[in-house]
């Protein structure tokens, strides 16, 4: 029998080759689907190939067939896990594919708040740096990772990759287990307070979940050193939007975000308004995007389906 595979977000995936499900089976692919759509999309489905469309109970139900869902990524808060194994139907996502990505973007996140590359950017091709009695332009000031406190909240592989190149620098780091439970001796363990008052480098690899949704806030903001560094690659909602809105303006801090709580963001957004945008720095989610990490993905996403067939 031919196996009917279903792509229902394939625009997550880019300009990444899928051909290499095509000798998979009967391949149906969707560059959308909205949760009105999904139903019927799937409802011959054996396998699921999904992103971040939801699959519930009755998407499930809609799909007699369905025997297998491929999550192509690695968060699965997507899929209604106890509907799943009631229906006997097995999940499969995609871990580790992106961890060199999201270290690289870390640090190309930093570099360009530290550095001001922004300001240095415009200056040169607004044509001020040409009228320049010498040559060079010393504008805002910018530091030296050497000698510097790196604090890193959450130390899993993506964190333990980022602490590892960042002491390669000769920074400094310390890091905040969100669990509890993680202990490394290569680098110190101390809390979320001390952590945060003593770092000029914050950035965070976390995943959500109640311990860590707005888990930095108001008071956290105002904690930072003057001229610190935060950089959420972790999930949108554990940095809160609206506090930090407000406290960039009061409190000289620089601010990197590759993830919000609503993606895409929409507008009005507190901040898209706030007044030194020099210190914020946002982009869409793309952390994990480079052209060698969707490729593991997609590769990744077919060896699960070959091994649930041939198991």
């Amino acid at each position: 029998m031919c196996m009917k595979i279903v792509l229902l977000d394939t625009l997550t995936y880019g300009d990444t080759s899928l051909a290499a499900f095509d000798a998979l089976g009967e391949v149906s692919t969707y560059s959308i689907t909205s949760a009105e759509e999904t139903a019927k999309r799937v409802n011959n489905a054996d396998v699921i190939v999904t992103n971040k469309v939801v699959i519930t109970d009755a998407m499930m139900e809609a799909a007699p067939n369905l025997k297998l869902i491929c999550v192509a990524a690695t968060g699965m808060n997507n899929i209604d896990h106890e509907a799943a194994q009631r229906r006997g139907i097995t999940v499969k996502n995609v871990a580790g594919y992106s961890t060199d990505a999201v270290v690289q973007h870390t640090f190309s996140m930093l570099f360009y708040l530290l550095g001001h590359s922004r300001y240095y950017d415009e200056y040169v091709k607004s044509g001020q740096w040409q009228k320049e009695a010498v040559f060079t332009h010393i504008g805002p000031s910018f530091s030296e990772l050497r000698g510097k406190t790196w604090g890193i909240i959450g130390l899993g592989e993506i964190g333990r990759s980022v602490a590892t190149i960042a002491r390669a620098f000769g920074a400094n780091v310390i890091y905040y287990s969100t669990s509890g439970k993680n202990e490394n001796s290569e680098f110190e363990k101390t809390t979320l307070s001390r952590l945060i008052e003593n770092s000029d480098i914050i950035s965070i690899h976390a995943p959500l979940n109640p311990s860590t949704e707005n888990l930095i806030s108001h008071s956290e903001l105002l904690q930072m050193k003057d001229g610190a560094v935060l950089l959420n690659l972790g999930r949108g909602g554990i940095v809160d939007e609206d506090a930090l809105s407000v406290i960039i303006d009061v409190k000289p801090i620089y601010v990197g975000l590759d993830v919000l709580v609503r993606e895409p963001m929409k507008t009005p957004h507190p901040l898209l308004s706030v007044k030194h945008s020099e210190r914020l720095y946002i982009t869409p989610h793309i952390a994990w995007t480079s052209i060698e990490a969707r490729q593991r993905l997609i590769a990744a996403t077919v060896d699960n389906i070959k091994t649930f067939v041939t198991a």
